[in-house]
């Protein structure tokens, strides 16, 4: 390559590397090849153990990312062109030299055209966001794909809940994204951590945005499990700890906090975490709430809670509704909606809520006149010491 052509690529290279350091969570290699008349080379750049390494031939260089360039051209100076190829995930750069110019093609992640015919996705009239043919490594891992690449029958019902959650929440997402570089969300009582890794997929390959996730959990088998589906998936932008809640320690902004079934009181800690570290968004789905069904009694339903059954139901009302009033006090617009049918589980509320401002006084009044009203000490409010 000629001293013009070098100047001209060392430009567009610089935009590579720049790309390269944001990203390296996201990095998954550099493929080079040299040409000439009857002349070919090639040459590698790989993460390995959060080293960059070099590979031409049998050379083999950790190396830090401003010196890929001065290495390009050295490898490259006997040969007239040259083509990089740049991969992150849901991406990929192309670079290549012709006739004393450069040029540049963006490569988005294409669906696969061969998608089952009798799959649920071709059954279904929803337009899935997490779709067949396109996220098919994440849904395998996850265990929703066959290796055939149908969605396995048992798995249907998960795969609805998953993809019906990251519809719920999409607008949020893109709320708390707008203008930042990159945002992190933090799963409490992760468990599995599919929604994390749906989400991870959906923000980084969709939305082109960068995000981090943190999951938690006081379950070892969970969180080996969910950091070797990571492995296994090269999503480096993720860890998870065994722990409780209460016990984290955020080292980054949290942007928004998310559980999925959290029993009983573990909705109530991530929701109080959301509030502690200040999340711009708290999306939980509740489950099992018991902790107001032996403390609450209110005189004109004595008639209707001496069913055990009815008591039962209107605590499971009575502790979300207090949820979403506490979040309302602490400057969080806030919705209760219908996550997924009440014949898929009858655990099927989403609680939504969005950083609006300062504490609302007249939520709070509100909580006070209930919790008096009823008898009650919930958790959460102790949590956040209101």
């Amino acid at each position: 390559m000629n001293g013009a052509l070098e100047k001209k690529l060392e430009s567009v290279l610089s935009n590579i590397i720049d790309k390269l350091e944001q990203n390296i969570d996201f990095f998954k290699g550099i493929d080079i090849e040299f040409l000439s008349r009857g002349q070919k080379g090639s040459a590698e750049l790989r993460l390995v153990n959060d080293k960059l390494v070099f590979k031409a031939g049998r050379e083999k260089l950790d190396i830090k990312p401003k010196e890929l360039t001065k290495l390009i051209f050295e490898k490259g100076k006997q040969y007239d062109d040259c083509s990089i190829n740049y991969i992150e995930r849901g991406l990929s750069i192309t670079i290549w030299t012709e006739k004393n110019n450069v040029k540049i093609k963006y490569n988005e992640a294409q669906p696969q055209e061969n998608i089952p015919h009798d799959d649920v996705t071709a059954r279904s009239n929803r337009e899935y966001l997490i779709k067949v043919g396109e996220a098919d490594e994440l849904l395998r891992e996850i265990g929703i794909l066959s290796p055939q690449g149908k969605v396995k029958n048992d798995m249907i019902r998960k795969y609805n809940q998953i993809d019906r959650f990251v519809e719920l929440v999409e607008g949020i997402v893109k709320q708390v994204a707008e203008g930042k570089e990159s945002i992190t969300v933090l799963d409490c009582a992760c468990g599995k951590s599919y929604l994390s890794f749906v989400l991870n997929y959906y923000i980084k390959e969709k939305l082109k945005k960068n995000c981090y996730f943190v999951g938690l959990d006081i379950s070892p088998q969970v969180i080996d499990s969910s950091i070797k589906m990571a492995e296994h998936l090269g999503y480096k932008n993720m860890e998870f700890l065994q722990m409780n809640i209460q016990n984290y320690m955020p080292e980054r902004k949290i942007d928004i906090v998310i559980s999925l079934h959290g029993c009983d009181i573990a909705t109530d800690m991530a929701i109080a975490a959301g509030i502690r570290y200040e999340a711009e968004a708290i999306v939980v789905i509740p489950c099992c709430q018991r902790e107001l069904l032996n403390q609450y009694s209110y005189e004109p339903f004595k008639e209707i809670t001496k069913h055990g059954i009815l008591k039962a139901r209107l605590a499971d009302v009575l502790t979300d509704g207090i949820r979403g009033i506490v979040l309302e006090a602490m400057g969080y617009d806030t919705s209760v909606v219908e996550y997924i049918s009440p014949l898929d589980t009858p655990k099927n509320l989403m609680i939504r809520a969005v950083k609006q401002g300062g504490r609302n006084r007249k939520a709070y009044e509100e909580y006070i006149k209930l919790k008096e009203a009823l008898g009650i000490e919930p958790t959460l409010a102790r949590l956040i010491n209101i």
